[in-house]
């Protein structure tokens, strides 16, 4: 194939600009795609990696779409990026970041699109998408026990490839397999393996990032401050993570899967009440999550109209159902649990069977879009003392109200591990002292997103009810759930340290502050910024 020469090139990013002023102006991103033509004269493949709505309009809404998971995010008012690239060779992101920075227009880093409040894809300044969908590469190394997995590969990739290697390999990370690793891992990551291995960023060896200068970077060269700050603080605070180096750890052939139900009237209510004093004092083996949700009864005793709320006590055990039994029976003989209800498979298989996928249908791991894409809003919660009953049942109340009627909550245990890890181990604090994580969410339809106003309202009421049983001082939140409810930076201008510290100590608790220097270390200017981005105490300094 022939390859353009650079008068090409220019002439096409010339075009892309040229095309572009004609419906936007004095906002920096036509210089910055005139810097593109100027930087790129060595890698002329980057025109056929950049789009623009002017240009190349369906395939920039193909791509702005594809990786767009929460549907609140793609109406005609919400912001667009004015350019999306979607680098093939991590070469090619320097230049880009060299021109974002001459032409001030904000860089958003997307892998996987999964940010709950769209912030890796959506913002209300001018900017640019850097879409690393391309870096999807995964090296296992099952003798050594590690993997190099590239930012814009999904989870689920990560343990389709290891479990190709090694039956008897696995990785702690999260149970949506569509979920990309670059702002999974920098988030802490977790999953149904926390209580034996913690978090997915615990397990974290190693990392390539590019900084606000364009070097590259690994462990070695970055330094340890800035090591420690992407491994749970949120790595688009501090520049762009092209690869992971990952510890994998020990599963066993064979695990345990069940799923029981309980609705209301087969007490429910006093099996949740009963789970938060167990849970997180089980064997470290063992992880059962709660799922609480509508469902259809036909002799419902709370909220009338034939609907009820169902349980569904969701559980792997790392080893076989003979040795599961009589510690369930020890532990939790409440929840009735009998050998029929148990189901050993491997745990890829498990991983499938967590997601609700048929378990021989392994390939679908390799999937990148949802099987349901849908409008949501979310928040979460931190427990540590015991919910009392009737508490629970004001929440049930709750959940008999109009907007709740594809509303969810679970309960995730803690324990274990996650017990022994230190709260300054990484940024992500949220260690001893925890029985369990609320993640709070509320869906709703295409057809009623004109009246999403109703169902917004409807969970920060839940959050508001809940608010005197869960962490005070702070009142904790888990990044990856991102909620920009609790607080956000200024859109434009300074961000200031007391501003940033109302939703940072939520996320971080004391290891905000340390946060805040590595930034102001690595990133003085402040250039790699969101609406929930660590700040840098320099921007402070300078005014």
């Amino acid at each position: 194939m022939k390859t353009p020469s650079i008068s090409t090139l220019s002439f096409i990013l010339f075009v892309i600009f040229s095309c572009s002023c004609a419906s936007v102006s004095a906002d920096g991103h036509e210089d910055f795609l005139e810097c593109l033509s100027e930087e790129f004269h060595n890698y002329p493949s980057i025109s056929n990696v950049t789009y623009t709505p002017i240009n190349n309009s369906s395939s920039y809404s193909s791509i702005l779409r594809f990786s767009i998971q929460n549907l609140r995010f793609t109406s005609e008012s919400t912001p667009k990026p004015q350019v999306i690239i979607t680098p093939e060779h991590e070469s090619q992101i320097p230049p880009i970041i060299h021109c974002a920075k001459d032409s001030e227009v904000q860089v958003r880093t997307r892998s996987g699109g999964h940010d709950y409040e769209g912030l890796s894809y959506v913002s209300q300044v001018p900017f640019i998408i850097l879409d690393l969908i391309n870096f999807s590469e995964i090296t296992v190394d099952a003798e050594n026990k590690t993997a190099w997995v590239e930012s814009g590969s999904t989870i689920g990739s990560l343990y389709y490839r290891i479990a190709e290697k090694s039956p008897v390999l696995g990785f702690p990370a999260g149970v949506c397999p569509t979920v990309g690793v670059g702002g999974h891992f920098s988030g802490g990551g977790y999953g149904n393996l926390l209580r034996k291995y913690g978090l997915a960023a615990d397990n974290v060896i190693d990392a390539r990032l590019i900084d606000v200068n364009g070097r590259i970077l690994h462990r070695q060269s970055m330094g340890e401050d800035l090591f420690w700050a992407i491994r749970g603080g949120g790595g688009a605070s501090f520049g762009v993570i092209l690869a992971w180096k990952v510890q994998l750890v020990d599963v066993p052939e064979r695990v345990t899967v069940f799923t029981v139900q309980k609705t209301l009237e087969q007490n429910a209510s006093g099996l949740i009440h009963r789970w938060q004093y167990v849970a997180s004092k089980f064997d470290e083996d063992l992880f059962i999550r709660i799922i609480i949700a509508r469902a259809n009864s036909s002799s419902s005793q709370a909220g009338g109209n034939n609907v009820t709320l169902r349980a569904s006590f969701n559980s792997i055990f790392l080893g076989g159902v003979d040795r599961l039994l009589p510690m369930m029976q020890e532990s939790f003989p409440e929840l009735g649990l009998v050998r029929e209800d148990c189901t050993e498979m491997s745990w890829i298989e498990s991983i499938l069977y967590f997601d609700g996928f048929p378990i021989e249908n392994r390939e679908v791991l390799l999937n990148r879009t949802q099987r349901s894409v849908r409008y949501f809003k979310a928040k979460s919660d931190y427990v540590q003392t015991p919910i009392p009953e009737f508490a629970l049942e004001g929440i049930w109340r709750l959940f008999f109200e109009a907007e709740a009627d594809e509303a969810v909550v679970i309960f995730s245990p803690y324990g274990g591990r996650m017990d022994e890890v230190p709260e300054s181990s990484i940024p992500f604090p949220h260690r001893a002292g925890n029985l369990y994580k609320i993640q709070h969410l509320v869906y709703w339809e295409k057809e009623e997103d004109q009246n999403s106003g109703r169902y917004l309202s409807w969970i920060r009421r839940l959050y508001s009810y809940v608010a005197p049983y869960v962490s005070r001082f702070p009142r904790a939140a888990y990044i990856n759930y991102r909620d920009l409810d609790i607080g956000v930076n200024r859109n434009e201008g300074r961000t200031s340290y007391a501003e940033a510290s109302v939703w940072g100590m939520k996320y971080f608790k004391g290891n905000f502050e340390r946060l805040v220097r590595v930034k102001t270390m690595v990133d003085p200017g402040n250039f790699f910024r969101n609406e929930q981005s660590i700040p840098s105490l320099r921007e402070e300094i300078d005014d």
